[in-house]
């Protein structure tokens, strides 16, 4: 967080994760207490109570740090630098080291209840947790759902496939690429087995412009329109 002091002088400050992280916290943190007090109210169970309203903190909480696990893994790629992956993996360190005391502190307070027995001191402890987990999971898969992908190839014709460059160059379409029985020093006039001169072969092909196409089902004359 950047603190403009005056007109020479600038104050900042570092605290993990960003305001609207915190406020999805603080969300989480406000849905558990109210489960919890409604969850006592009509059960005057302290465990059932504590139970709810945990489970339903740790979901939210769940929900939330999928979400931004997702998105911190989606902004790296192969051409990242080194000190920019070394930060991310030192955030996602911190992220995991929460994401377990948020389960460890709500399996610690369930276990410390007056209650006992098999299942209060066994069983119950690890809902919060899977709570937690499921809904991680569940943010996981929605957003990657949500997610669109960069289209890799564009279709050109019905046919035909060309591949997109990222830097902005033309795309290289299967006509662009020189078939192996064209030698290289051909001439106009020489064919080869397959009926295509070596000119036509390696030389871009405009979309608007008509191609002689010859095959076994198709008459040597016929014209083919590429678009």
């Amino acid at each position: 967080m950047i603190r403009q002091i005056g007109p020479n002088t600038t104050r900042y400050y570092w605290y993990p994760g960003d305001k609207k992280e915190w406020l999805r916290a603080l969300v989480a943190v406000v849905s558990g207490g109210a489960v919890l007090g409604l969850g006592y109210f009509f059960t005057r169970s302290w465990l059932a109570a504590t139970v709810l309203g945990l489970s339903v903190a740790a979901g939210v909480a769940g929900f939330n740090f999928g979400r931004r696990d997702l998105a911190a893994a989606d902004e790296l790629n192969a051409r990242t630098p080194r000190r920019e992956v070394a930060s991310a993996a030192g955030r996602a360190a911190w992220r995991g080291l929460v994401q377990g005391g948020v389960v460890g502190f709500a399996a610690l307070v369930i276990v410390h209840l007056p209650a006992t027995g098999v299942v209060a001191d066994w069983l119950l402890p690890l809902v919060p947790g899977v709570a937690f987990g499921l809904a991680r999971q569940a943010a996981l898969v929605a957003r990657r759902l949500s997610h669109e992908s960069t289209k890799a190839t564009q279709l050109v014709g019905p046919d035909a496939t060309r591949r997109l460059s990222e830097d902005g160059a033309d795309p290289v379409t299967p006509l662009d690429r020189q078939p192996s029985g064209v030698r290289a020093d051909a001439g106009p006039g020489d064919r080869h087995g397959s009926g295509v001169r070596a000119d036509d072969a390696t030389r871009r092909i405009d979309p608007d412009e008509t191609l002689s196409h010859s095959g076994p089902l198709s008459q040597p004359t016929e014209d083919v329109r590429r678009s």
